[in-house]
């Protein structure tokens, strides 16, 4: 077990800097036969359009927490209990995590090991790493992968040219990649996005980013 440790804190401290290969969804997807478009992309190659667009979909407070959106744990607790469709909670960091290194699911192991990683990964990579890292393993479409894959498939341009229009659609997918379509998008979707795109102003845009 301490060995696992180990080799677990070296690998986060290992990818601050080193380009993300794979994740444990990606591998998944292999295991079941399936072939993920996966490509990685540096921050300085995306558009500022992307991140903050993610942000402003995913996580808001993304900038000021430490792995852990508190608030939003407590209004989700408060709410759900009344709703069909429970509201998540989990932050850009916890969902590095989950993606990187666990599976899908809801058990209490799997929790307790996302909350152990989260604090591991939001101490030793700065939070535009964590960001960078969401953008290049996020889910994008059944078997889409990062920004680079998701912005040449659906749009046929770099993620460096990403539209605001177009980004804040690649955000719009992210509760449900293999339920929700980018191309062509529902009304659903092409609601969220707008949704979205009005949130990004309410935040500042991407200057609202910019002191990661």
């Amino acid at each position: 077990m301490l060995g696992i440790v180990a080799a677990l804190f070296v690998m986060i401290l290992m990818l601050r800097w080193v380009p993300v290969p794979t994740s444990a969804f990606m591998i998944g997807h292999i295991l079941d036969g399936k072939k993920p478009a996966y490509k990685w992309v540096a921050w300085a190659d995306m558009a500022a359009t992307i991140p903050i667009a993610v942000v402003a979909a995913e996580d808001q407070r993304f900038p000021q927490h430490w792995g852990f959106d508190f608030k939003a744990i407590a209004d989700a607790l408060e709410t759900n209990h009344r709703r069909s469709n429970p509201r998540g909670a989990s932050t850009i960091s916890q969902q590095v995590t989950k993606n990187l290194f666990l599976w899908p699911g809801r058990s209490w192991v799997r929790k307790g090991l996302e909350a152990a990683l989260t604090a591991t990964i939001e101490l030793c990579w700065p939070k535009r790493r964590i960001l960078e890292v969401y953008l290049n393993i996020a889910q994008f479409g059944p078997d889409i992968f990062g920004v680079a894959a998701a912005s040449r498939h659906y749009f046929g341009v770099s993620p460096a040219r990403l539209n605001q229009r177009q980004a804040a659609t690649l955000a719009a997918v992210l509760p449900n990649p293999n339920g929700y379509r980018v191309a062509p998008p529902s009304p659903y979707i092409r609601q969220r996005a707008a949704d979205i795109q009005r949130q990004v102003r309410l935040l500042g845009g991407p200057a609202y980013l910019a002191d990661l």
